[in-house]
């Protein structure tokens, strides 16, 4: 193998495959990333037996091969490079890359025990880039990095007929965000349990303004999504892809878990209330949750909140904010992270907050523009018990 390639497309193309790769591997060989030299062009990919990546990168082909390298070693030396174009020469058990006054050998690994990259899915549909990466970074952080529980680490997809629903929990919380997509089959309808780290990765590489394809394992009986955790799931952009295997398990009825009549609501602007809840939280542990009383206004003036955090010989902090408030005056308290968590969602100029008592489940919304209009975006995040 010997190709010539553009230094920044090689280092970008060898970071974002290098993504994928396991920390920890079960095996060394499946640390490594396949490189292959055909068809005017450098195919990288690497696999281990979880999630694949495959990107491609225009080059000079000066001689067709394959060869199998540590592909973080590779992604840590492509991001140093200087500023020249790269040459990669693969001879016998080594693979030397030179890039203008640098030069590297590599050992390679041996190709014939790396698995065979496994085949993309059917086609699903698809969908705008932007607006799927800002999905995604709605709804997983209220995924669980609770290994024990598989279920609660993945983001729940549902594919209907033209919209596309994005949900996760980890029990305590849960984020929904409804977007519309463009299915491959007319009525098409299924789900899918994504693994959240997975999806998180792809999110933060997308090209916003190149389209997303979404391949999925066909149901029983033609083209429409697989329903259930069991298959493959697989999503292609700017000429990269990857795939993973869903997680086998059921995701929560979670629809049933939102209130349906709120006692009270608040709206707030995102921006003002997020900045208060970090100032009030400085003086709260990890334990310590910041409570906020909500008072409606009268005579034409502004409801108002007051955040507070801390209380007897402790730190203390306290801030007053003006907000909309529509209810009976209502004190009530967040864990902190999960608060901000949730008003980081928000992508209106208004947040929305409703309560129906300080013990029960409060949402966290975007404001429609209309007042019939469902929110894109819904935050449940529990309240915690005040003493």
């Amino acid at each position: 193998m010997r190709i010539r390639a553009d230094r920044d497309a090689f280092a970008e193309a060898v970071a974002w495959t290098a993504r994928a790769l396991p920390l920890r591997p079960a095996m060394p060989v499946l640390a490594g990333m396949r490189m292959e030299a055909a068809d005017g062009g450098l195919r990288l990919s690497g696999f281990d037996y979880e999630v694949s990546a495959r990107a491609r990168v225009d080059a000079e082909v000066e001689e067709a091969g394959a060869v199998l390298v540590s592909g973080r070693l590779l992604a840590e030396i492509a991001r140093s490079l200087p500023a020249h174009p790269v040459r990669v020469e693969a001879d016998g058990g080594r693979v030397l890359l030179t890039c203008g006054p640098a030069r590297f050998t590599l050992i390679t690994l041996p190709l014939e025990d790396h698995p065979l990259l496994p085949d993309m899915p059917p086609a699903a549909g698809s969908l705008p880039g932007e607006a799927f990466a800002g999905a995604v970074r709605q709804v997983v952080p209220a995924a669980s990095r609770d290994d024990t529980l598989p279920m609660l680490t993945g983001v729940h997809l549902d594919f209907g007929a033209d919209t596309l629903a994005l949900a996760a929990t980890d029990r305590y919380r849960v984020a929904v965000r409804r977007m519309r997509w463009r299915p491959e089959h007319p009525g098409a309808a299924g789900s899918a349990l994504v693994p959240a780290r997975t999806l998180s990765d792809l999110a933060r590489t997308l090209d916003p303004s190149a389209d997303v394809e979404v391949f999925l394992s066909k149901a029983a009986g033609g083209g429409a999504p697989a329903s259930g955790g069991e298959g493959m799931i697989g999503f292609a952009s700017g000429g990269r892809s990857i795939t993973t295997r869903l997680i086998d398990s059921d995701f929560i009825p979670y629809e049933k878990r939102f209130p349906t009549e709120p006692a009270a609501r608040a709206e707030v602007p995102p921006a003002a209330f997020t900045e208060a809840v970090k100032r009030v939280a400085l003086v709260a542990d990890r334990s310590t949750p910041v409570r906020i009383s909500f008072t409606p206004g009268s005579g034409g003036a502004a409801g108002e909140a007051v955040l507070e955090a801390g209380s007897g010989e402790d730190a203390q902090a306290a801030e007053v904010l003006a907000v909309d408030y529509d209810g009976e005056p209502m004190r009530i308290a967040f864990a902190p992270g999960y608060l901000l968590d949730g008003l980081a969602g928000v992508a209106t100029e208004r947040a929305r907050l409703d309560m129906t008592q300080p013990t029960k489940p409060a949402v966290i919304s975007d404001a429609p523009e209309s007042e019939g209009d469902e929110p894109e975006f819904r935050y449940l995040v529990m309240p915690l018990r005040l003493s």
